[in-house]
């Protein structure tokens, strides 16, 4: 634990100086008990990102492959992430995950599924919801503004464009009556969270490659 927060704020002090990082909302996150942490998905390095300013531990799937890459792949374990694989499927992932939140941990999950390839917020899965619905997780949704200029899947190594990170108030979901009324809550709630984030960017757009010219 106190190698993690060494480590946080190291590179905390380095994304202020490279980023110009900006933290708003970071209260909104609880401070104990089990929540869900949905972000927007730009960079590999948006779970970092957003653990910054979080006291608490975060846990969070990331492709296998990651670990296998020099410096970030340690990093990224320390921060809480447990490897994922992503073509395969990997149902140990999910139940890693509902165990963490069932133990009251805290959880980041990118709705999206996959990093952005144009810059443009995807569709969001329902994964999170139904981690909401089975643990009665509470949801901070979470607009990053600024990754896709910063580090995308183009990039060989992150440039310093200005970062913003906004926490959103926390959504409680209720429990559907039935399976019938359940899939179309679930519909209806990954949809909702997809507009909460998406109005965090700038011209309440799905367009995080357009936002970015007005926040550099």
């Amino acid at each position: 634990m106190l190698f993690y927060s060494l480590l946080r704020h190291l590179i905390h002090a380095f994304c202020l100086i490279y980023f110009r990082i900006e933290f708003h909302g970071a209260e909104r996150v609880p401070s104990g008990g089990p929540v869900i942490i949905t972000p927007n998905h730009a960079s590999y390095i948006d779970p970092i990102w957003v653990s910054i300013p979080i006291r608490r531990r975060l846990r969070y799937m990331t492709w296998d492959r990651m670990f296998r890459v020099p410096v970030l792949g340690p990093v990224l374990r320390v921060f809480g992430a447990f490897p994922v694989n992503v073509e395969a499927g990997d149902p140990g992932a999910l139940r890693q995950s509902l165990e963490h939140l069932r133990a009251g941990g805290a959880l980041m999950i990118f709705p999206e599924g996959s990093r952005t390839r144009s810059g443009h917020l995807m569709p969001f899965k329902q994964g999170a919801i139904r981690l909401a619905l089975k643990t009665g997780a509470p949801i901070v949704p979470v607009t990053i503004i600024g990754g896709y200029r910063a580090y995308s899947r183009w990039h060989w190594f992150p440039r310093p464009y200005k970062l913003k990170v906004f926490y959103h108030e926390p959504i409680e979901l209720s429990q559907p009556a039935d399976e019938v009324e359940s899939r179309l809550y679930m519909r209806e709630q990954a949809a909702r969270l997809q507009r909460i984030v998406g109005n965090g960017l700038p011209e309440a757009a799905t367009a995080i490659e357009a936002a970015q010219d007005e926040v550099g």
